[in-house]
């Protein structure tokens, strides 16, 4: 079975929601990291086998099939194809897990994977105004808890899965709200020594946005302790220890090593293996934990030879009972998110999968890191988690 390497990857800033990217068409976002890619790596984009493409609210500006059209606002060749996915917040993650999944069976020699997401200019459940998406049967089979007056509008509600998961691992709004100050302090010192400057490119007519503008430098669990809860008056979940909206987009190539060498490109990381995985669509947000374990049963790992771990922030609990879960022992905050999170710096739902891996491998690259492991929790329920291998 052939390989599949990631010869390169990149993102643009995250811009927080109304902010510096918000006036960009999310088409014209994408084409932005697409032609980054191709002039980074020289590669002549009419080689490009395919574009895979995640986007979560595909409404509005993000309706109709992105994938294909960013590779026309790139100016890419007509004849390079386009596809948009969609699995909640990991549909960029299933992207990469895809294109390596076609590279692996021969089916492609080389495919961007990627995504975006304009949070700004389509709002978060942007596509449920049309309707009402989970269907009868599916209220159905959870009825009892729906109806209970715990989830507003009788909807699954991922705030609240989060104030489930705090109050099952028993996690205090202190000990939230200091996870979510030091995703800040890593973020910050992150942005300072330069960790994320070989990965992010520039925004056409955006010059000066050169860093994650999420950040909010200072924040201490005595300022997060200020703020109200978001999803009951006696909650621990608010606006502070959760991922900000945001806006951005990403990008990953992926190839053989026998492709790569042709083309002049030197990887930087082996895809080792991926697996996705179900839990409870009700606390919604811990699927990361059985995903995680199948994804190191297959790849015959144990998690103690993972050396860097993306592990999403959409709320502090999700880190935290996973780290609890899977028994990460890291007393130094080097292993888990070591660079901060979505907390600090954002989560623009349909890019934070290729964002996550980009950080991983130029965090893999710059420390001499030999695996590094990847995991989202996704709307509904499930998870993906993905393994990658520094090439040295």
């Amino acid at each position: 079975m052939p390989e599949a390497v990631i010869v390169d990857a990149v993102r643009t800033p995250i811009g927080k929601r109304n902010g510096s990217l918000a006036d960009v068409h999310p088409v014209d976002l994408s084409a932005a990291v697409l032609r980054a890619l191709a002039e980074r790596t020289g590669v002549d984009p009419a080689v490009v086998d395919d574009v895979v493409w995640g986007c979560v609210n595909q409404a509005g500006d993000q309706a109709a099939q992105v994938g294909r059209y960013a590779v026309l606002a790139a100016g890419w060749p007509e004849t390079v194809p386009g596809v948009t996915v969609n699995r909640a917040c990991g549909s960029s993650q299933s992207s990469l897990d895809f294109a390596a999944g076609m590279v692996m069976a021969g089916q492609y020699d080389l495919v961007v994977a990627g995504g975006v997401e304009s949070m700004s200019r389509v709002p978060l459940g942007a596509g449920r105004d049309l309707g009402r998406p989970f269907g009868p049967l599916v209220r159905e089979r959870y009825a009892a808890d729906l109806t209970s007056g715990e989830f507003p509008n009788q909807d699954f509600n991922q705030g609240v899965g989060a104030e489930r998961i705090a109050k099952h691992w028993n996690l205090s709004r202190a000990r939230l709200d200091e996870y979510a100050s030091r995703s800040h302090a890593l973020a910050a010192a992150a942005t300072d020594s330069g960790a994320f400057a070989g990965q992010l490119v520039e925004v056409p007519g955006k010059p000066e946005f050169t860093a994650d503008e999420g950040l909010r430098r200072g924040t201490t669990p005595e300022t997060l302790a200020k703020l109200k809860p978001s999803f009951s008056a006696d909650g621990v979940i608010h606006a502070g220890n959760a991922s900000q909206i945001s806006d951005g987009a990403s990008a990953v190539m992926v190839t053989t090593p026998e492709r790569a060498k042709e083309l002049g490109l030197t990887p930087i990381a082996r895809y080792h293996g991926g697996a996705v995985s179900g839990a409870d669509p009700l606390m919604m947000l811990t699927g990361p934990i059985p995903a995680t374990r199948k994804v190191l049963a297959r790849t015959g790992l144990a998690i103690s030879d993972i050396g860097a771990f993306e592990v999403n922030e959409a709320f502090a609990p999700v880190p935290l009972a996973w780290q609890v879960e899977l028994g990460l022992d890291d007393p130094d905050g080097k292993v888990l998110n070591p660079l901060g999170g979505a907390i600090a710096v954002g989560h623009p739902l349909g890019a934070s999968g290729t964002i996550l891996m980009t950080r991983l491998v130029h965090h893999m690259r710059d420390n001499g890191i030999r695996y590094g492991l990847q995991t989202m929790c996704e709307g509904g329920g499930t998870a993906n988690a993905t393994v990658v291998e520094l090439i040295r």
